[in-house]
Formats: structure tokens, sequence, C-alpha cells
């Protein structure tokens, strides 16, 4: 690591120290020429795959688009925060494990549909509606009538 004060490329660590959630961590070192002490912070650094929209095009993953859908799926539904991010987090990790380079937006609506259905039955039929694209009345009915069943079958 080099140093940020006098850039020689020797430094000696102090101190490790891992964060309390485990996701970073924190060296305390010290440079062998002029004797600055500084902190490095080392992370996990995962790369989301490419983003391949229905025209083609390429675009990469923004994951405040992912909550911008879910929030506007959820609006005035009685979701809290904590299980909005856990479901932002179980939709990234389900892409990450793919470990594809690329990804079609297709297949991450499903992903989104598939939370959704788990998380609140009105969300989803909202998200459906748009992203499925309904041609008439009765494919929107269909979709109710299959939310319905399957909250049947679940109570």
């Amino acid at each position: 690591m080099k140093c940020p004060f006098c850039h020689h490329e020797d430094t000696q660590v102090l101190d490790t120290r891992a964060s309390e959630e485990g996701d970073f961590i924190r060296r305390r070192r010290r440079c062998i020429k002029c004797e600055k002490r500084f902190t490095t912070y080392e992370r996990i650094e995962l790369t989301m795959p490419v983003i391949v929209k229905k025209n083609g095009s390429r675009v990469d993953f923004a994951a405040g688009k992912l909550r911008a859908s879910l929030m506007l799926a959820l609006r005035k539904r009685p979701v809290s925060a904590e299980a909005v991010d856990a479901t932002i987090s179980r939709i990234e990790q389900k892409i990450l494990s793919l470990g594809e380079r690329e990804i079609s937006s297709g297949h991450i609506g499903e992903l989104i549909m598939e939370e959704l259905r788990q998380l609140d039955n009105i969300a989803y039929i909202r998200f459906a509606s748009v992203y499925k694209n309904f041609e008439d009345l009765g494919a929107f009915q269909d979709a109710i009538k299959e939310v319905g069943e399957e909250r049947d079958r679940h109570a």
C-alpha cells in the first residue's frame, strides 16, 4: 500500500479489525519512510452483470432503479422499509449467484415478481400489470385469480 503522504511504497500494518457486520476490514497503517499513520478499508467488490434490455441495448445494473420499481409497486402498502431492503438484497443476491456477465431485463422482472408475490399481493398485481403489459381485462383477471388461489393454498 502506497503512503498517501510521501508516496513511499512500503507501509506496515499496525492493526486489523473487521467491521461489526463483517462486510469490510479496517487496517491501521504506518509508513516506513515518513512514519505517518493512516487507515485503509478493504471491501469485497462484486460486479453486477450488465442488463440487456428488450430492445437489445445494454445498461449497467442500477440498484436505484430496482428500488424505485419496488417502491412504485409498494406505494401506500403496509410494508416496512426493512422488508423492502431485505427484498432488494435477495434479488441482488439471486442476480449475483447466476454468475453471468449479462442478464435480461425480463429475467430481473421475473425475480422482482417472485419476491413481490411473497411480500404483498397488491404490489405484485401492480407490478405484473405493467411488467406483463396485459392486453385485455381477461389477462388481468387471470393474474388476480392466480394470486387468490395461491393465497387460499397457503391459508
